[in-house]
């Protein structure tokens, strides 16, 4: 296993070492932090950039191995501005990009500096990426009273196409119960922490695989697709429904379940399951509910505030590994709140994207916008790509039916719940529609009834 290892650095090493030394640019220290308390595992990774060139250089490339890049959720990069408590942070442009000759099928991100990076200059960025679906469970099947056991596999030292003067990483696990690690000098443990380096002079694409067995009894609740439709009205509130398929993405349970030793010995049996989840829903919902299949379920409870409410709420049933629910939240909050008007006079509605339950991932996310009728020329406006739609819907007193946005995202993790625009435009003179038509539905029926009654129909006089 290490020769291979070695020799796959070398190879990888090899083959893109003229594309590594062109960019001019070394990492004088790395520090990464892994945080694996929840299923969703989070990376902090600070880099001190340096340009050892003689031209200014505009961007930089991370490099994640193709077992991360499929699991990729999230990527994103902040410069550091200033000192200690004068410190500030700025935003940076991070986009995929394709390479020529990766090796062994590496994904790249491109992440551009706020401005060129000059001869002799540092730069320190602070870099998050989220990795979905990347806790193995080991072993596979567990009885109601074990704890799940799983596998994370990683390098000791940070993938990337720069030398690297030093670098230390981090594992943090949710527990002190460490079943075993890959040991790579200098490393240690401690609690709750692994540390692997500091690691010296490495070189580009420097590789050296390591496994964390460890205890993670943290609710592995993944939503396989979840369905949120807004619909706005103009007459004063929007009505928001998300319909859920939810499992448990951990270890799958195997032999019979027992509720009498579940609420007996709740901390012992049944570690691995969970039975309550909790929505963040926006402030001032009114007219929530939540239901199934089945029918209403009134195991409930909603706390509302000014700059949020949480629902909790249980299934019918805990959830174990493998096992499935499905129901439905609806809620309806005021339209003042979240409709405005833009100063060349479209409308946009703000709400937030991404899954209201806490610290969960979404494999697949289809958020409808469905607009009043008569609405045109729409267009969405998100901080992250998606897949966008049109399509139309039809509901009562329609006549061309209503436009809805589509948008479409999949490895949906908490961090991608921020604001996103939906703009259109929107006559007013088209909000008489529907009360013409139900006026001239009335006047109708009174002309009809009126005629009957005074028009003779008998064919003989009397």
């Amino acid at each position: 296993m290490a020769a291979r290892n070695w020799i796959f650095a070398v190879a990888v090493f090899l083959s893109l070492s003229t594309f590594s030394s062109a960019q001019d640019l070394q990492i004088v220290n790395a520090e990464r932090r892994i945080d694996l308390s929840s299923h969703i595992v989070k990376a902090f990774l600070t880099l001190k950039v340096e340009n050892i060139g003689k031209d200014p250089a505009a961007d930089m490339l991370l490099a994640f191995p193709p077992t991360q890049i499929k699991n990729l959720a999230m990527v994103q990069a902040l410069a550091v501005m200033g000192k200690k408590k004068k410190k500030n942070y700025l935003p940076l442009d991070v986009k995929p990009s394709e390479q020529p000759d990766a090796p062994n099928d590496a994904g790249y991100f491109l992440v551009s500096f706020a401005t060129p990076l000059g001869p002799g200059e540092t730069v320190t960025l602070e870099v998050l990426y989220i990795l979905t679906h990347s806790l193995e469970p080991f072993p596979v099947e567990i009885t109601q009273s074990e704890s799940q056991l799983v596998y994370y596999r990683d390098s000791a030292v940070v993938l990337s196409p720069y030398r690297i003067k030093q670098q230390t990483t981090f594992f943090k696990t949710p527990s002190t119960r460490v079943e075993s690690f890959t040991s790579v000098e200098p490393a240690n443990r401690a609690g709750k922490e692994i540390k692997y380096g500091a690691y010296e002079d490495r070189v580009p694409y420097s590789y050296a695989p390591v496994i964390v067995h460890f205890e993670n009894n943290s609710p592995f609740a993944v939503v396989e697709e979840l369905v949120r439709e807004i619909e706005i009205s103009h007459w004063g509130s929007l009505q928001i429904t998300e319909n859920y398929r939810l499992t448990h993405g951990g270890a799958r349970h195997k032999g019979v379940f027992s509720r009498v030793e579940y609420q007996s010995r709740r901390s012992i049996s049944g570690s691995s399951s969970f039975n309550a989840l909790l929505a963040v829903l926006p402030p001032r919902v009114n007219s929530v509910y939540y239901r199934d299949d089945i029918g209403n379920i009134s195991t409930s409870h909603l706390r509302t505030g000014f700059k949020k409410s949480e629902l909790e709420f249980e299934p019918r049933y805990p959830l174990f590994g493998g096992w499935k629910a499905t129901f439905i939240i609806g809620y309806r909050v005021p339209l003042e709140d979240y409709l405005f008007e833009a100063p060349d006079g479209r409308r946009y509605l703000n709400f937030t994207f991404g899954c209201p339950l806490v610290e969960t991932i979404v494999n697949k996310l289809t958020l409808k916008v469905v607009l009043p009728e008569g609405s045109k020329d729409p267009s969405a406006v998100l901080p992250f790509a998606v897949n966008q739609d049109l399509q139309v819907k039809y509901s009562y007193l329609d006549i061309v039916g209503r436009t809805v946005v589509v948008l479409q995202k999949d490895n949906v993790v908490p961090t991608h719940n921020v604001p996103f625009q939906v703009y259109y435009t929107f006559k007013p003179i088209y909000m008489l529609a529907e009360p013409l038509m139900l006026v001239s539905a009335f006047f109708f029926v009174f002309v009809t009834s009126l005629a009957y009654v005074h028009i003779d129909l008998n064919i003989v006089k009397k």
